[in-house]
């Protein structure tokens, strides 16, 4: 029996649910001991068995026979259980017959670029890719994400693997199969991919800098990495343009991530980044997530380019290079942000579901019936562009400001980041900015032995019909996740999440008291529901 078709060399070690380890289009668990309460479910046998099915799964894709020899290449972050997954996934891979290209330390985006670059020496492309990378979780937790040329792998494709996955496990425990001969093992290769990704990132800046080899020459350019993969830039992007990047930190890879969360959603993380830029007086910061997957700017004046202002400035780029264009965001996004996308860049704002895969699959739909989309992004630094396969590339992104910054440094101006800045001049910006997450007791009796998710169904359903009886309150014309209303010059949004048991209540508005009042409105309609804890939305109502 062929390992990738069912078979494995992997150890049995128990009984292992692994559909838990789902998370959207990833895979994720625990991954290092140490954790109360936080068993590891993450083990070198369970991730050795997803590697397997993975190949399985691919074989199926391409419609080969199980004879087919698969090339895949496998890189990590710099969690502290990188190497040993890693091991895991090549033993796995290569005693089913595949051959394996190992990247060492890598980024998610670099990953799928692996099985589209054409370089016979270095054995590209590959027919599949797998990073080990958890984002910006705690150090103990990692994970998985697969890409063919198609992109990233959808929901169903990971419960499809995670279900071979458990097979190839459970039979494992019962198959005393010795591993194949080592003729018919397949090959392992080192290839220093991410100096292959970084040279074309390089190209494309020389590029709208009509070929200038320093396009960035005299331009301070200071990158927060937060420990992760993301340090590559420095030395392997920003040097080689000409720029300055003394007072870049925090380059070194270190799984404890000792300095702050890699994750340019968190203060701490947004906060060091300014004071790096304003104590060396550069023109720009740029700070990466773990896996380089999401990213965010600051300007000279330490003016944080992320979340709204990040998709209101990538618009604006865009705009100017496909007049008129659908840009498909995230659920959370402000009001502001479409009054700039579609009054002053002439633009369409399409807001559509959380989930970094939700947004790029819609975009891609809306190309697919006609209507123009070439940017997809979600106010968590998740962005991606047509002209970039639609990939959510943390670099590429900060590549495109970049490009910018090039274009006026060959027009022979000064103004450093100001011609960024000036791209987003009139975004109108609530004064209040708010998340509070209401949880969901799923053994609380309210819920009768029903799924939290009916129950979270249930209080959206109420809230709107509530909203419908308030003069004060307009439901949204067009929403496609959860309850969004307007009022009293601000808006709030209660929606179920996608993987867990809360519902969480984004509220923007011009003053306090106004969210505030939104807040009321929200707990008048909610407050019958026992089972859910409404403690964070009364403590902000009586601030």
């Amino acid at each position: 029996m062929a390992a990738a078709q069912g078979g494995s060399v992997v150890s049995y070690a128990g009984k292992v649910d692994f559909l838990k380890l789902q998370n959207g289009s990833d895979i994720r668990g625990v991954a290092v001991a140490g954790v109360e309460g936080e068993p590891v479910n993450l083990t070198e046998p369970v991730t050795e068995a997803i590697a397997v099915a993975f190949a399985a799964w691919l074989l199926n894709k391409k419609e080969a026979d199980g004879l087919r020899r698969l090339r895949i290449s496998v890189g990590h972050d710099s969690r502290i259980s990188a190497h040993k997954l890693q091991n895991a996934v090549t033993h796995g891979i290569t005693a089913a017959g595949h051959d394996i290209l190992q990247f060492g330390l890598a980024s998610t985006p670099a990953m799928f670029n692996s099985t589209l670059t054409e370089d016979e020496k270095n054995h590209l492309p590959v027919d599949g890719g797998i990073m080990i990378t958890a984002s910006h979780l705690p150090y103990n937790r990692n994970g998985l994400k697969f890409f063919t040329s198609d992109g990233g792998l959808n929901k169903a494709d990971i419960k499809d693997i995670l279900e071979r996955a458990s097979k190839i496990f459970e039979e494992s425990a019962d198959d005393n199969q010795k591993e194949r001969e080592d003729a018919s093992r397949g090959v392992v290769t080192n290839v220093d991919y991410m100096s292959i990704y970084a040279s074309d990132l390089v190209q494309a800046v020389r590029k709208s800098a009509g070929g200038k080899e320093e396009p960035l020459d005299g331009l301070h350019i200071v990158v927060d990495a937060g420990n992760g993969a993301g340090g590559f830039f420095v030395d392997k992007v920003l040097k080689p343009l000409g720029a300055v990047t003394t007072g870049s930190q925090f380059l070194e890879p270190d799984g404890l991530f000792p300095n702050h969360i890699p994750n340019p959603e968190d203060k701490t993380a947004m906060m060091a980044i300014t004071q790096a830029v304003l104590d060396n007086k550069a023109d720009l910061g740029i700070i990466f997530d773990t896996d380089v997957d999401r990213s965010a700017a600051v300007d000279s004046s330490g003016h944080e380019l992320n979340r709204n202002r990040l998709i209101a400035l990538m618009a604006a780029i865009v705009l100017e290079e496909h007049p008129g264009t659908t840009v498909v965001t995230d659920s959370v996004t402000s009001d502001g942000l479409t009054v700039f996308i579609e009054n002053k860049l002439g633009g369409k704002h399409h807001r559509f579901k959380r989930g970094y895969k939700n947004v790029i699959d819609e975009a891609i739909r809306l190309n697919s019936v006609g209507e123009e989309s070439h940017l997809a992004m979600e106010t968590s630094g998740h962005g991606a562009l047509k002209e970039n396969h639609w990939l959510d590339d943390g670099a590429y992104l900060m590549v495109k400001l970049l490009n910018k910054l090039a274009a006026a440094r060959t027009l022979g101006s000064s103004i450093g980041s100001k011609v960024l800045t000036d791209l987003v001049d009139g975004l109108e910006e609530a004064a209040v900015t708010v998340e509070i997450r209401l949880k969901i007791d799923q053994n609380h009796a309210d819920l009768k032995g029903g799924s939290f998710r009916d129950y979270g169904e249930a209080v959206l359903r109420h809230l709107e019909n509530a909203i419908a009886k308030d003069s004060d309150l307009h439901k949204a014309p067009k929403n496609y996740e959860g309850v969004r209303v307007s009022g009293y010059g601000g808006w709030f949004l209660l929606r179920l999440s996608l993987h867990d048991p809360v519902l969480p209540l984004n509220i923007e508005a011009q003053s306090k008291d106004d969210a505030i009042k939104l807040g009321l409105a929200v707990l008048a309609a909610v407050s019958e529901f026992s089972a859910l804890d409404v403690t964070a939305l009364s403590k902000f109502v009586r601030q």
